[in-house]
């Protein structure tokens, strides 16, 4: 009877044994892709300089109680333009890892808003004034969104973290031929686009959608990624895709946080990324001003509302 105690004690501590060394393998792949991923990253003579025009150090909220659910103010932008940045995207990311569910909130560039201290303007040019914490400040006055992180990427590193994640490209049916000021030429039908196709798919505008259309590309790429990055494939590639975009990244997130939330998001993956346009349908007329030119002119109180049901009650997709 001892014997078989010993003998089955020595299987557990066997079984036990070949955990550890897995899951010290996996660590050390994982710090290995890491690391080769910011050298080829620093290879690249294009990486930009970090964005220095924001004002005030970012005052993200506390998450309260711990609850683990996270909201994400996004930011792309054109790190190649000579003057001083007006974020192309706008998005507000929220993850759940106690639900299993992810939402993003897509903030039209031309809202025109109340900018703390300044003259009421287009809310990128909240930005352009004052940086990620005077964005910030503009979505708490108008919304009353309470955000906790900020990331802001360059282009140049989005067309880099795509090849890197998905060497073959991310597939995408295009809708229609796409060329005018994105860099490239995209036909229509069902194809693999690799980083800089993707990004000028995102990057589209110039068709009667305008904005509108751009807004939902940029929301259907969002939902692809998601879709390649919990993956087995994109899961081994992860530490390797953060290391690549980490020049390229400006965000008051640590790498310990940021692989953190990426672990949540490997083990509670979401089925699906839902989604919220802002101004929602029937909530905004196309106005114009002196000091800001063409604009959107929306119902605050209407949208505000969309939005708390939106992340804080429901999650029914609502694009429009």
């Amino acid at each position: 009877m001892d014997r078989q105690k010993r003998q089955r004690k020595k299987r557990v501590f066997k079984i036990l044994l070949i955990f550890f060394i897995l899951i010290i393998a996996v660590f050390s792949y994982g710090f290995y892709q890491y690391y080769q991923g910011l050298q080829l990253a620093n290879v690249d003579q294009e990486a930009p300089t970090k964005e220095k025009n924001q004002e005030e150090e970012f005052q993200g909220a506390t998450i309260e109680n711990n609850i683990g659910k996270v909201n994400i103010l996004l930011l792309g932008i054109d790190a190649r333009d000579e003057e001083q940045s007006r974020t192309d995207t706008i998005m507000i990311a929220q993850y759940d890892p106690k639900t299993e569910s992810a939402k993003l909130v897509s903030l039209m560039r031309d809202i025109y808003v109340e900018i703390p201290e300044h003259q009421s303007y287009k809310i990128n040019t909240a930005f352009f004034l004052g940086g990620p914490e005077l964005l910030r400040k503009t979505i708490k006055t108008n919304f009353d969104i309470d955000l906790h992180y900020y990331a802001i990427i360059d282009f140049k590193g989005f067309e880099k973290a795509v090849d890197a994640l998905a060497p073959v490209g991310i597939e995408i049916d295009v809708e229609k031929a796409m060329s005018e000021q994105i860099g490239v030429s995209l036909q229509p039908g069902l194809q693999n686009l690799n980083g800089k196709e993707l990004l000028g798919y995102a990057r589209f505008r110039a068709d009667a959608e305008a904005d509108f259309g751009r807004v939902r590309r940029q929301q259907v790429v969002v939902n692809a990624l998601k879709d390649e990055v919990i993956s087995v494939n994109g899961v081994t590639k992860l530490p390797k895709l953060v290391g690549t975009v980490t020049p390229y990244i400006e965000t008051n997130l640590q790498t310990l946080e940021i692989m953190g939330l990426l672990k949540d998001f490997i083990l509670h993956p979401p089925d699906h990324i839902d989604t919220l346009r802002i101004p929602v349908d029937d909530s905004y007329v196309d106005a114009s001003y002196p000091h800001a030119g063409a604009v959107l002119e929306i119902n605050k109180e209407m949208n505000k509302q969309a939005i708390d049901e939106f992340l804080n009650l429901g999650g029914l997709e609502t694009t429009n």
